[in-house]
């Protein structure tokens, strides 16, 4: 496996040099880095150049490294039947960027990227409908920024009298809890349910 994945990297480099700005292999896998500017010309070669064949697209992810400038990774994995071999794509951006959609190249990619948009909020110019896909109406924020808040913004619950759903900000009750910075299963002045059994 090791040996096909240096030559396919061999290869592009040769054919493709000027679309990537770094390869390497890790974890039985080839990772190409490249720019936003030109991925669309990569994922094309990628998936039309006769040595390659990735024509199977299989996932678009984000990542997210606040402390970066450009704090966004935009991942694709993209496989080759006829080989048997993936290759990774990485490209950064921030968030104000927008990174080319690849749609026209994998119509499958328009739920990825939306999933990308709501999850961190990744731009894709390009993108024919770019709205949440797994957040409620009205979310605010994008839930997996390694900033946004555990507890979210705004909490969700029935209200009785008003016989309907509302959303309130998020009010952490804490006068119900007593610190004692132990482990949550210790130093409880109530005894849980099944100690009784652990005690005898």
């Amino acid at each position: 496996m090791s040996e096909a994945l240096n030559e396919l990297s061999s290869y592009i480099g040769e054919v493709a040099g000027k679309l990537i700005t770094g390869s390497e292999i890790r974890y039985g896998e080839l990772t190409l880095t490249t720019e936003a500017g030109k991925l669309i010309e990569l994922i094309t070669f990628l998936r039309e150049d006769v040595q390659c064949g990735f024509v199977s697209f299989i996932d678009l992810c984000g990542v997210d490294y606040p402390k970066r400038a450009d704090r966004f990774d935009v991942v694709y994995h993209l496989m080759s039947p006829r080989q048997n071999l993936r290759v990774r794509v990485k490209i950064t951006t921030d968030e104000a960027t927008p990174v080319p959609s690849i749609i026209g190249i994998f119509p499958g990619a328009g739920w990825f990227e939306r999933e990308a948009w709501d999850m961190y909020g990744i731009l894709f110019s390009g993108h024919p409908d770019l709205r949440r896909i797994l957040t409620d109406y009205g979310f605010e924020g994008h839930p997996l920024r390694k900033d946004f808040p555990v507890t979210g913004f705004v909490e969700v619950r029935y209200d009785d009298i008003a016989k309907r759903v509302v959303y309130e900000p998020v009010e952490l009750k804490q006068e119900f809890r007593s610190f004692d910075f132990l482990s949550p299963w210790e130093g409880t002045e109530y005894v849980l349910p099944g100690d009784e059994k652990a005690a005898g």
